[in-house]
């Protein structure tokens, strides 16, 4: 038999090779041909991936070229494409943290946004809103609810949430929507019935509803007369303007009401579908 006192199994050293292998120059040399320096793009990837950082890339729109940064919890900032410098000084600013161009959002993310930009509701966009209020968070999540082609007023969107009293505070937050065109706060529109501000420009705002088939011309027509309402003498059931169902009614059936009350009184019941009630609260 042989004598295990004497047999003494190789012992890592202090670099995890054994003691043999510490002894061995030509495997320390093929160890060395191991080491590959990280990719330059590893250390942005991988804080877009957590966070910590953003990438952002270019797409096109119903109002020309905007930047679109995203990281791994999903689309955090839309802006108009300026110099790229420009935009990376801003979103450090607002966001806190650096945003590095790509060549292409990703695929799949891509395609989300694409779909919900031309008015598909029912896909899901990932956000990500960190540091945002409650408050804010309502407003954009009403804002989502509004179909394309359709507008609904500030106060309609303050009572939809419960804050009926919270107009101005509805279009402060939307003001600062992060992420115009998916969340679509171009289809909201002052209480009396004008078309109002975008945080991308009042221009801009009269030409993504033009896109979406919004009759903007008709709808300021609307407000300055003071009419808030259509009715069908049909159906009698009236609605905001642009409702869908508004829209179906012929001319020769349209009435027009400056309120709910004056609609109410007249025997018409409100929508379920824009829901005018929401102005009467």
């Amino acid at each position: 038999m042989t004598d295990q006192r004497h047999i003494h199994p190789a012992r890592p050293d202090d670099r995890g090779r054994t003691v043999d292998q510490a002894d061995d120059p030509g495997v320390d040399a093929a160890l060395r041909t191991l080491l590959v320096p990280a990719p330059p793009t590893l250390l942005p990837s991988t804080l877009v991936a957590v966070g910590l950082a953003d990438g952002y890339a270019r797409i096109e729109s119903p109002i020309g070229a905007v930047l679109v940064a995203f990281n791994g919890l999903g689309i955090s900032a839309i802006a108009l494409a300026e110099d790229p410098s420009v935009f990376e000084t801003w979103f450090r600013h607002e966001f806190g943290r650096p945003a590095h161009a790509v060549d292409a959002l990703p695929p799949t993310l891509a395609r989300s946004v694409a779909r919900r930009i031309a008015g598909d509701r029912r896909v899901a966009v990932p956000l990500d809103l960190r540091g945002r209020t409650s408050f804010e968070r309502a407003v954009w999540e009403k804002a989502l609810e509004i179909p394309r082609g359709e507008v609904r007023p500030y106060g309609w969107i303050a009572a939809e949430i419960g804050r009926p009293r919270a107009v101005r505070a509805v279009g402060s937050a939307l003001g600062r929507n992060p992420v115009p065109l998916v969340i679509p706060c171009h289809r909201v529109v002052r209480t009396d019935g004008h078309i109002g501000q975008y945080a991308l420009g009042s221009d801009r705002k009269r030409a993504v509803l033009d896109a979406e088939g919004v009759d903007v011309a008709r709808l300021e027509s609307l407000a300055r007369t003071g009419v808030r309402l259509i009715g069908s003498d049909t159906t009698h059931i009236v609605c905001l303007p642009t409702c869908h169902n508004a829209r179906r009614i012929r001319p020769v059936h349209e009435v027009a009401f400056r309120s709910l009350r004056e609609a109410s009184s007249s025997g018409y019941r409100p929508c379920r579908e824009c829901r005018p009630t929401a102005l009467a609260a």
